[in-house]
């Protein structure tokens, strides 16, 4: 897809690639992601990071942000890693259905007293580790530290157009604030660009962004575009 739009498309505008982005690229990176959302932990990062790439190869093509480290990108963009919409989207479902706003799964997730916390309903023993590491990765005990972090006033929004602002408010509120919690839904992106962005990426970054500016070709099959690149550093 990404190609095919390489082929077709001139403008390499911001306001262009991100609807463009938005409406054709993705959307097939999230389809049905509440089945399949991969778990940030051992043996999982790999396809984590490769879902990641198509995000990172996609924003090297828009004009004034090609050469930028991916953070500085997404900044810029006003977007978030993948692995953070994801989990933004269990949340929007666990809402949905706790809050009786979906015509499906109604016995999926355990309910605490207080009705606003979720429960581990586990029937997997201690001793089976590997069945209970399976169980983890459903949306139902997935999404249960996450959403038990967020405040009541997050939990009982009547709609899910008020759920995503007030999630929103929360997370840039919580920032803003220096709160730290590895709890958060947030967090993932953290580690993410950890990753991603290892020892020495700034300096090895400005290296290769000389060596991009000096051989064009290279950057142009690498589909890294080069204009106007200096605008943001």
């Amino acid at each position: 897809m990404i190609c095919w739009i390489i082929r077709n498309l001139i403008i390499r505008e911001k306001s262009v690639m991100l609807a463009i982005y938005k409406a054709l690229i993705r959307p097939h990176l999230e389809y049905c992601v509440q089945l399949w959302n991969p778990v940030a932990a051992h043996g999982s990062w790999g396809i984590i990071l490769e879902l990641e790439s198509v995000q990172r190869r996609f924003t090297r093509l828009i004009n004034e942000v090609g050469t930028l480290p991916y953070s500085r990108r997404l900044e810029i963009l006003n977007l978030t890693t993948l692995a953070e919409r994801r989990l933004r989207g269990d949340l929007i479902e666990a809402f949905k259905v706790i809050s009786g706003l979906a015509d499906y799964g109604s016995g999926m997730f355990g309910i605490s007293r207080s009705g606003l916390n979720l429960v581990s309903s586990s029937r997997c023993s201690k001793s089976g580790t590997k069945a209970r590491n399976l169980q983890r990765s459903f949306l139902p005990e997935r999404v249960l530290p996450f959403w038990n972090k967020l405040p009541s006033d997050v939990k009982n929004s009547e709609t899910v157009l008020s759920f995503k602002v007030k999630l929103e408010v929360f997370k840039k509120d919580t920032i803003s604030k220096s709160i730290i919690n590895d709890c958060h839904f947030w967090n993932v992106s953290t580690e993410v660009l950890s990753r991603i962005e290892g020892n020495n990426y700034v300096e090895n970054k400005v290296k290769h962004n000389e060596y991009l500016w000096f051989n064009p070709h290279v950057a142009k099959k690498r589909f890294i575009n080069l204009y106007n690149t200096g605008m943001y550093e």
